[in-house]
């Protein structure tokens, strides 16, 4: 079979032209929507109003004025001081899933997952309800010295509540992997629990701290949502973005925040690849999978330590359910649908909620065409070896890259009078391209996983008996990697649906989605319906969930079968 794959290799199929021309398309793709606009955010920021270049008298001028600087230090301590808090919050709370024997843990591990299905804003409004000048427990926050939700308090608490399960997915799989050969040798010296911990499981798990801290940190410094419903007067990099390119048209001084913002995130991007790339080496293929053992105490113990932040999960998620069906805060709390009323009908988010679903469809279904066939034609198909190393990069870029520096990019290049795609702006099209682009990464390391567990040798037996790749393609590969198609449709749709950031510079009255409609409705000093708006993007999401699973199982019931062939 070897010399099957070496005579193969020596031979150029005609139909790999058809290859080099979808890699040539992908890469086109790519450079037109994420390193085109990325370079108009940079040609921006060296530029001053008539087009003239002026070096970094931009980035001085910034830097000397106070609010703007504030805004900088701003968002790097409120990130920290996120950071600090919620991965040690997720890795108790990963530690308890995977070392204990405690009951439940499918419930609480869903639990703590269900920020993912909504707008990062619903913490906010949440959080308002609970905290803010009419909340619930207003009281009990100023006697704990607190005196406003709104501003940093407001944001640290959301941005927990948001980020939490981007660092818990992070951590679980590091403490998944876990030779038991460590700890049955450490019994057998008679080494105590604690001793274990911070000589076995905490060297094991230290580079996916380091990269669940630069994820969340990034996460947080990037935020728009959030600090823009319960900011108050804290300004942040985010917020001042919005605010210098929207409010005051300041489209130099915009790209400049922008750069700041896409500096953390390329440097965590660095990090994190060096951070993996030793990772590599942390199990063996002799490794022994660690199963806890029951310790009555402890799983106690961690069993009440879940309970608590589950609880705080569902109260934020309860206070904006309730909200949503209350008739008239806090005066009259009788149940109503009015603000759903007021939301679909009188507000017409119906129709910015039809919208976000038609981003969502075409983002799952594109996206996933996309992303799949791009890593297909990275590795399995061959020659043009010059123009790969380019394609991956731009395919790893996205995950570097916030959603508001992205949007602002198309703003500079897209909106250019003289660019040839100039009538793409304010389309659906675009907003769709901008989200699958924004989300590329995710789903490309996905498919790559898929692919790269599929042998090389099919491809080279198809080649010797000159049967053109994507033949090979339709009847093998795509059957097999199936499953890992579901998966990257139902990221794209679940993003889709919630994202705020990489479309709030795009949408016209035309193309407004839901996310942006439950901004506009806050702005309006109308928070139910902001509030109910939000539950009806994360019951969509659920739902949607829900359909996923079955079309998960429907497809592995259809294309799997071979797996238990013996």
């Amino acid at each position: 079979m070897s010399e099957i794959a070496v005579s193969a290799s020596q031979r150029t199929d005609p139909a790999d032209r058809v290859g080099h021309g979808g890699l040539f398309l992908v890469f086109g793709i790519l450079a037109l929507f994420l390193a085109a606009p990325l370079a108009a955010v940079l040609v921006q920021s060296v530029e001053d109003k008539s087009g003239t270049f002026v070096a970094l008298d931009n980035f001085a001028a910034y830097l000397k004025t106070p609010a703007l600087a504030q805004s900088l230090w701003n968002s790097v301590w409120v990130a920290a001081v996120v950071t600090l808090a919620a991965v040690p919050a997720a890795f108790l709370f990963a530690y308890a899933l995977t070392r204990s024997c405690m009951p439940l843990k499918g419930m609480f591990r869903t639990v703590a997952l269900t920020p993912l299905l909504a707008p990062s804003l619903l913490a906010a409004i949440s959080f308002i309800y609970w905290f803010g000048n009419q909340g619930v427990l207003k009281g009990l926050m100023q006697a704990l010295g607190v005196a406003s939700i709104y501003g940093a308090p407001g944001i640290i608490a959301s941005q927990m509540f948001a980020v939490f399960p981007h660092a818990l997915m992070i951590l679980i799989t590091a403490l998944t992997l876990a030779d038991a050969r460590l700890y049955e040798a450490a019994d057998a010296l008679g080494t105590s629990a604690a001793r274990k911990f911070f000589t076995i499981t905490l060297p094991g798990a230290k580079y996916c701290l380091i990269s669940a801290a630069l994820v969340t940190y990034t996460l947080v410094i990037t935020e728009f949502g959030i600090p823009k419903v319960i900011g108050g007067n804290f300004d942040v990099l985010a917020t001042d973005i919005f605010k210098l390119v929207i409010g005051q048209q300041d489209f130099q001084r915009g790209a400049v925040v922008a750069l700041f913002l896409l500096a953390p995130a390329l440097i965590t991007f660095v990090v994190d690849r060096v951070v993996q790339r030793k990772q590599t080496s942390m199990l063996t293929a002799r490794a022994v999978p660690y199963s806890p053992r029951p310790s009555r105490g402890f799983d106690l113990a961690m069993t009440a330590y879940c309970v608590v932040v589950a609880a705080l999960m569902l109260a934020v998620f309860g206070m904006a359910l309730y909200a949503s069906f209350v008739k008239f805060w806090p005066y009259d709390l009788s149940f109503s649908l009015r603000h759903y009323a007021f939301g679909l009908v009188d507000a017409e988010v119906d129709t910015a909620f039809f919208h976000s679903l038609k981003l969502a469809l075409g983002t799952a279904i594109g996206g996933t065409v996309l992303v799949f066939a791009g890593a297909y034609l990275l590795e399995k198909t061959r020659g043009v070896d010059w123009l790969r190393p380019a394609v991956q990069l731009l395919a790893l870029l996205p995950m570097a890259v916030p959603g508001l520096v992205l949007g602002l990019g198309y703003i500079f290049f897209f909106n250019a009078p003289n660019n040839p795609v100039n009538a793409l702006y304010h389309t659906m099209t675009l907003l769709v391209l901008c989200t699958i682009v924004h989300f590329y990464t995710t789903g490309h390391l996905t498919a790559v996983t898929a692919l790269k567990a599929l042998d090389a040798e099919f491809e080279a037996v198809s080649a010797s008996l000159k049967v053109p790749f994507y033949r090979t393609f339709w009847r093998v590969t795509l059957p097999i990697c199936t499953p890992a198609l579901v998966d990257i449709s139902r990221y794209f749709f679940i993003n889709a649906m919630t994202t705020i950031s990489a479309v709030v510079f795009l949408y016209s009255p035309d193309t407004k989605v839901a996310s942006i409609a439950i901004l506009n409705l806050d702005e309006a000093g109308e928070p139910g319906p902001a509030a109910a708006m939000a539950v009806l993007i994360a019951a969509t999401s659920l739902a949607a969930c829900i359909l996923y699973l079955g079309l998960g199982w429907l497809v592995e019931r259809q294309t799997q079968k071979w797996r238990n062939l013996k």
